[in-house]
């Protein structure tokens, strides 16, 4: 009878070692969703928006509010300083100056007078110096008259091209109305504004890719020339200037979104930032779930870069699976293997559809930009323009929140 008994519990034990195998290793298998991990240029990015200008250029803008009377046909002509552009109406002026000119040929009639009798007695030396005062006093006048009618002329303020006209002969024009831009039209720059936040990481030198909707599929080059010393308190920005090359299909007036590089290496290993989890990346190996720790380099919303005990090729959970512990008997699903952007076309540089802000709530903190191209490292810096505008937009929130909060 115990024979029979242990023989029973041997068989119920065997039974049941037999049943856990085959639960974990066919019964009980997750499926899973991968990422390759691959190798490629990865850069940091910082995001900005900004104005095509040229370099040296100033607006001519009437001192007085006057109708206007001429106005020169002359965009995309080349100007001399002090060539004029127009005028304003100075019929005013004019009579002004021909009343002084007539009292002035009085004046100096009289002076003449008082000079031949200036030496008869002390009175008629006195009557002199009257009368020289005064017609000086009346040339004084006519001078500072003519200088007001000057004031209605319009004059280009410096050599180069008349990049821009607006206004019309008739209408009314004063101080607050540009009616021309005046400047040699190359070299030009990219006036970007940029968070407060991020300008510690700009330096002159760093090179720019660019995106304007006027020629989409475009990564254009620029160059961080200037940094302007004083941020703009109200905005929270600074004023970056980015020099283009001579070559460059912008136009002057174009907006354009920068992205700034200001760190990159020309080969990295990257996966998806979801795929990171603390410094864990979970690597599939036979079958198996295997947590490796890493180490994360440059890091953004789309792609990390990672150093660790991983290769090139390694498949590892996108998104992770913190819930699954080392060992665990996991299925691919094939229909669903990711892979590391390994690369962006530059319409992504910035994303149209982050355009509005949350203030509602708390921004929740944001990672810095990454991208990553396995092909042409110049174009690697493109997909870090989205991480780099959430960022912008996230610090924007976190701002105004803080505002909001200030000031109930």
């Amino acid at each position: 009878m115990t024979v029979w008994r242990i023989s029973g519990i041997a068989l119920l034990l065997i039974a049941a070692a037999g049943g856990y195998y085959v639960y974990t290793n066919y019964l009980n298998v997750r499926t899973v969703t991968t990422s390759i991990v691959t190798q490629a240029p990865v850069s940091e990015a910082i995001y900005g928006t900004g104005t095509v200008e040229p370099q040296r250029w100033a607006k001519v803008v009437p001192l007085q509010r006057r109708r206007l009377v001429e106005l020169c046909s002359c965009e995309g002509q080349y100007v001399k300083a002090g060539q004029v552009l127009g005028r304003q109406d100075d019929a005013e002026e004019r009579s002004a100056l021909h009343e002084l000119e007539v009292s002035n040929q009085q004046t100096q009639r009289d002076l003449d007078r008082a000079e031949k009798d200036r030496g008869k007695s002390d009175a008629a030396q006195t009557e002199y110096e009257k009368r020289w005062t005064q017609a000086e006093e009346s040339k004084t006048r006519i001078a500072a008259q003519k200088v007001r009618i000057d004031a209605l002329v319009l004059r280009a303020p410096l050599d180069g091209m008349v990049l821009r006209r607006d206004g019309e002969v008739g209408e009314i024009a004063g101080p607050t109305d540009v009616l021309f831009w005046v400047g040699p039209p190359t070299p030009m720059q990219v006036v970007a504004e940029v968070n407060e936040e991020e300008i510690n990481r700009i330096a002159v030198g760093q090179k720019a890719f660019l995106r304007s909707e006027a020629f989409p599929g475009q990564a254009l080059r620029a160059s961080v020339s200037q940094i302007t010393p004083k941020g703009d308190p109200t905005r929270k920005t600074f004023r970056v200037y980015l020099l283009l090359p001579s070559d460059t299909p912008l136009r002057i007036g174009m907006s354009v979104e920068a992205n700034i590089i200001f760190r990159e290496k020309p080969s990295a290993l990257v996966v998806p930032a979801e795929a990171v989890a603390g410094n864990v990346v979970q690597v599939v190996a036979n079958d198996r779930i295997e947590r490796v720790p890493v180490t994360v380099g440059i890091r953004g919303s789309r792609n990390v870069e990672i150093v660790g005990d991983v290769s090139r090729g390694m498949a590892v959970l996108s998104p992770a699976r913190v819930d699954l512990a080392d060992g665990t008997k996991v299925r691919i699903d094939s229909n669903k293997v990711k892979q590391a952007t390994s690369g962006t076309s530059p319409d992504d540089a910035a994303p149209s559809q982050v355009s509005s802000q949350d203030t509602s709530a708390p921004a929740p903190s944001a990672p810095a930009p990454a991208a990553a191209a396995a092909t042409d490292p110049d174009n690697a810096v493109i997909s870090a323009a989205i991480s780099a505008h959430i960022d912008s937009v996230v610090n924007d929130a976190r701002r105004n929140v803080a505002r909001y909060s200030a000031n109930p």
